[in-house]
């Protein structure tokens, strides 16, 4: 069993991991009936997802085997392939991968045996992410049934908006999109619709920021950071526009002073840091889930 897009996972599946981690954030603790051992692989830069999964695998009780991408045999030119049938070869449960590669996990689904969690590739899917922020609206809200939510900025480099937007669409929010049309994603105009940013402040539920891609605009930036500041960032004066109850998220890192000004990272209606809190617990969940399957596979083939 792997979690590689939200498309793996059924809106039952959805809401029982969003369950099991509320749970856990609850400190209602799951012992693990017998070692698993789990390996992250990141070749991309990562303070929260990598910190958040070795937090989740240390509380969850999961044995991490250590792996460096700047040491490992990858860069003598082994595959990804090879490196993950490596650690599976020695007994590695579950391998959290980050690439820079667009679904690398095409290369791998099908053809291991351990479990893989996308830790997030190249501009497509991020689940984890995913997955904490539909806890943090639920738990602000108690349903997503109505809500507006309005993805802001560099959609069309955002792994973040894309899962997202899709799994929110199906969990019955109204999704829309603001910032620069040019950063706009095509595929994503069958999920919502691109609103202007002003009228978005006003009317959604859950202002999403996204951070601004500097590293993925090939051609370089046609915005200073004052100038998107001034356009698209969410300033004091468009927060005192927002809903009497509408919150603030962010994936981080947070460009303070560009997506969001710096006073209102931390304000009353920001959920921001909430987020990183809650993707430890989410990130328990999403092990414990592919474990479970993994163990009713085994004891499927043995019947």
């Amino acid at each position: 069993m792997h979690i590689l897009t939200m498309n793996d996972l059924t809106n039952d599946d959805m809401f029982d991991l969003l369950h099991t981690a509320e749970g856990y954030r609850l400190q209602q603790q799951q012992q693990l009936i017998k070692p698993y051992y789990t390996a992250n692989l990141f070749f991309e830069n990562s303070t929260r997802t990598k910190s958040s999964f070795e937090m989740a695998e240390r509380k969850f009780g999961m044995n991490i085997i250590s792996f460096d991408a700047q040491t490992a045999s990858i860069q003598k030119g082994e595959t990804l392939y090879d490196t993950v049938k490596t650690l599976e070869a020695i007994g590695v449960d579950v391998v959290v991968i980050r690439h820079g590669e667009d679904r690398y996990f095409d290369q791998l689904d099908g053809h291991v045996k351990l479990s893989i969690i996308n830790g997030g590739d190249g501009m497509g899917h991020h689940p984890s992410q995913c997955l904490l922020d539909l806890l943090t609206i639920y738990q602000e809200y108690q349903s997503f049934n109505g809500l507006t939510v309005t993805v802001v900025g560099d959609i069309q480099h955002s792994r973040v908006a894309r899962s997202n937007a899709m799994a929110l669409k199906r969990l019955g929010a109204t999704v829309q999109f603001a910032g620069p049309k040019e950063w706009m994603d095509q595929d994503l105009q069958q999920i919502g619709h691109h609103i202007d940013f002003d009228k978005a402040v006003e009317t959604s539920d859950v202002l999403m920021m996204l951070r601004v891609q500097h590293e993925r605009h090939a051609s370089g930036m046609t915005f200073s950071k004052q100038e998107y500041h001034h356009l698209y960032g969410l300033t004091s004066e468009r927060e005192k526009k927002m809903k009497a109850h509408s919150i603030i998220m962010h994936p981080a890192p947070v460009n303070r002073g560009v997506e969001i000004a710096d006073e209102l990272v931390e304000c009353e209606r920001s959920r921001i840091f909430k987020q990183m809190e809650n993707g430890v617990y989410v990130r328990m969940a999403m092990l414990q889930f592919v474990l479970q399957k993994r163990e009713a596979k085994k004891h499927e083939f043995v019947n």
